[in-house]
């Protein structure tokens, strides 16, 4: 494996297997940081970029799986590697969206043969960077009542909470997510005919697309 530094996050809720696996690579000359569950590998994510994800699958919070899949979504230049007790003889378990799987208890050596693997692929390209857009939320007569909420869904950890509406009209307003912490901003606008009219059309399109999301458990 060739000795170039990397920036490395590992995420396991196990507080021992974080530990020790950052020392072995610090020991390397690796730059390690580490987190507990999903949310808080996002946030370490959101303060400085990294270049290899090392994740365990099963863990409470957000799991393995829901935080590779935001990974791929959101980061696709970060190599990442799944990692698990159980046995998947060395290949990606159907469904993970990782660059490789790791199996616990293999040793440091089989981790530093994948990681060697992953130096000789080439990486994915970044999306194009963008503005992050306000979010328009849209406001129907069922919604009129000063107590109402709106669903609102995270672009960081892409899960939905709810804000009340704290308003009428266009004027934007930000909510941070109860998940993840993110900061949103979001307009709420009133519901147009147009609108009404095409909403059906969205939600059979939104049933026909959802068959092709995976399928997390909250």
């Amino acid at each position: 494996m060739a000795r170039t530094n990397k920036e490395i996050l590992i995420v396991d809720d196990s507080l021992a297997i974080r530990t020790s696996m950052s020392i072995v690579f610090k020991e390397m000359g690796h730059r390690v940081r580490i987190a507990e569950d999903g949310f808080a590998a996002l946030r370490q994510v959101r303060q400085d970029i990294t270049d290899i994800l090392i994740t365990d699958l099963n863990m409470p919070g957000m799991s393995g799986f829901e935080l590779l899949y935001v990974f791929r979504q959101r980061f696709p230049a970060i190599q990442t590697i799944a990692m698990s007790g159980s046995s998947s003889r060395g290949e990606v378990f159907p469904g993970v969206v990782a660059d490789a799987f790791f199996q616990k208890g293999q040793g440091i050596e089989g981790l530093m043969r994948i990681m060697a693997r992953l130096a000789q692929t080439e990486r994915r390209a970044p999306h194009p960077s963008s503005a992050v857009l306000p979010l328009r939320i849209e406001r129907s007569a069922y919604h009129s009542s000063q107590d109402a909420s709106a669903s609102i869904p995270c672009p960081e950890c892409l899960r939905t909470f709810t804000a009340p509406f704290a308003g009428n009209g266009d004027r934007l307003m930000e909510a941070q997510c109860l998940h993840c912490g993110f900061s949103i901003q979001y307009a709420i606008v009133q519901q147009s005919n147009q609108t009404n009219l095409q909403a059906s059309q969205f939600r059979r399109s939104a049933t026909v697309r959802s068959q092709n999301a995976p399928g997390f458990s909250y």
